[in-house]
């Protein structure tokens, strides 16, 4: 789980898991993500930049809008702001860590420094983990913000999943335990979704289950999400999910005030349960 010695500096970092396992795209010059993502037993589960909104990437983690500049889409007359690591992270036994800074669209001007640990958790045979511990600090007063929800798109923001469009009659399952194709919002500790891979009648299945840290703003979060196109998506399964903290409003961040979310991402074969579900939950909440 190290980096090849010699590797080149741009190259991206990756984690296997079985036949399966993620890649962390560290020096994009818009936003470092991951993908691919892949299960276990080697079903990608992510998309970048599909036609109906070219800025999403895969699994991502950005706020929309700091003090009204945009980080999130990427376009427009007023342009947008990038995340971009210092130098390369390092990858250590499954364990990416470095620095970003999040740079206005003047292209100088610093917004947001923030400290990004990706980690990777082995679970079981059919599953695995990805744990986001994110620290965010301004170096001045700042305002986090989102754009309201209009009853069809918004209210996004932090970390944000796009899964590939032949992921098919997905579901998603939060800790009511009920299933739904759109979640807009609803608080739970916990979503999952889940679903056929591929084409064709007998595809195999996998899903990404993230999970809310119960120390983490906006606890147990709103979640944002939908599985069918439409409400904007293209043609396909649009597969989104975004544990969304910012929905109720905009959080002030004061002048080296440290901001610490943490998210498991649990990626796995086939269609979890609630049981599992909240399991894993359970297992991520009581980690120290």
């Amino acid at each position: 789980m190290t980096a090849p010695e010699g590797e080149a500096a741009s190259r991206p970092l990756h984690v296997a898991a079985g036949d399966g396992g993620w890649t962390y795209v560290w020096d994009h010059p818009r936003k470092p993500h991951l993908h691919p993502i892949a299960t276990p037993a080697g079903l990608v589960l992510t998309r970048v930049q599909p036609p109906d909104h070219p800025w999403q990437r895969g699994v991502w983690f950005v706020v929309k809008f700091v003090d009204g500049d945009n980080f999130w889409e990427e376009g427009g007359a007023d342009g947008w702001g990038v995340q971009r690591h210092e130098r390369r992270p390092q990858l250590a036994d499954g364990v990416v860590e470095g620095e970003l800074v999040w740079i206005r669209p003047d292209r100088t001007t610093v917004a947001i420094r923030e400290r990004r640990r990706l980690r990777h958790v082995a679970l079981a045979a059919d599953a695995y983990a990805v744990d986001w511990d994110v620290t965010l600090r301004a170096p001045r007063d700042a305002v986090l913000d989102r754009s309201p929800y209009t009853g069809q798109w918004g209210g996004y923001s932090g970390l944000a999943f796009r899964g590939r469009d032949d992921w098919r009659d997905t579901r998603l399952l939060l800790d009511d335990g009920e299933p739904r194709d759109r979640v807009a919002p609803r608080r739970s500790r916990w979503c999952d979704l889940s679903g056929p891979v591929g084409d064709g009648g007998g595809a195999p299945a996998g899903g990404a289950c993230v999970l809310d840290h119960p120390d983490n703003p906006s606890h147990p979060v709103p979640f944002y999400a939908t599985c069918r196109a439409g409400a904007g998506y293209g043609e396909g399964w649009a597969n989104t999910l975004y544990p969304a903290f910012l929905w109720d409003g905009p959080i002030r961040l004061a002048a080296g005030e440290a901001l610490r979310f943490r998210y498991r991402m649990v990626v796995h074969d086939g269609v979890w349960d609630a049981g599992r579900c909240a399991a894993a939950w359970e297992a991520f909440a009581e980690a120290p």
